[in-house]
């Protein structure tokens, strides 16, 4: 009888600028992945454009074993390591529901969605109660005077978009 592994995400460095690439080698084998990317616009002197950014340079998020997660390191010249939990010193594991609620917000904000490393304060944990992120629930915080709902992923940093007051309410 097959022994079953259990699967966690992962948060992988990736070489600069091999994001994308490393996405489609993954699609392709059929490793389950996330690459965060969003649309945003453009300003040029003559025009604007949209593309497809990605959210948090050099790291790809991948669901695999652990096993899975070596292979993946030998056999991925793109990837370079994985991220590291200080406490521990062995790779992080970012939790199911943080996963979830990251990929919520990229899906349905209306805002860009900024990721931000530096430690922020904690604030009141609130839902959203209005608008395209209905249903996600985060941290309220104000940045530059202007209030956001933040997700935190553990060990990696915040997801933050900008949001309405109005449209949260306290949990």
């Amino acid at each position: 009888m097959e022994e079953k592994r259990e699967r966690h995400w992962y948060a992988f460095y990736v070489r600069m600028h091999h994001e994308k690439k490393t996405a489609e080698k993954l699609e392709m084998l059929h490793v389950e992945h996330f690459l965060p990317i969003q649309e945003v616009v453009r300003q040029w002197s003559d025009r604007k454009k949209k593309i497809k950014q990605v959210v948090i340079p050099m790291l790809i998020f991948i669901c695999t074993d652990e096993k899975g997660r070596i292979e993946l390191l030998q056999n991925f010249p793109a990837l370079t390591g994985c991220l590291i939990d200080p406490a521990t010193r062995r790779p992080a594991i970012i939790r199911d529901k943080e996963m979830e609620q990251f990929k919520f917000m990229l899906d349905y904000s209306e805002e860009t969605v900024r990721f931000q490393n530096e430690p922020l304060a904690p604030g009141e944990q609130v839902e959203v109660i209005k608008g395209s992120l209905k249903g996600l629930q985060g941290e309220l915080v104000e940045i530059g005077g202007h209030s956001q709902v933040m997700i935190r992923i553990d060990h990696l940093g915040y997801a933050t978009v900008e949001i309405p007051v109005g449209y949260v309410k306290k949990v």
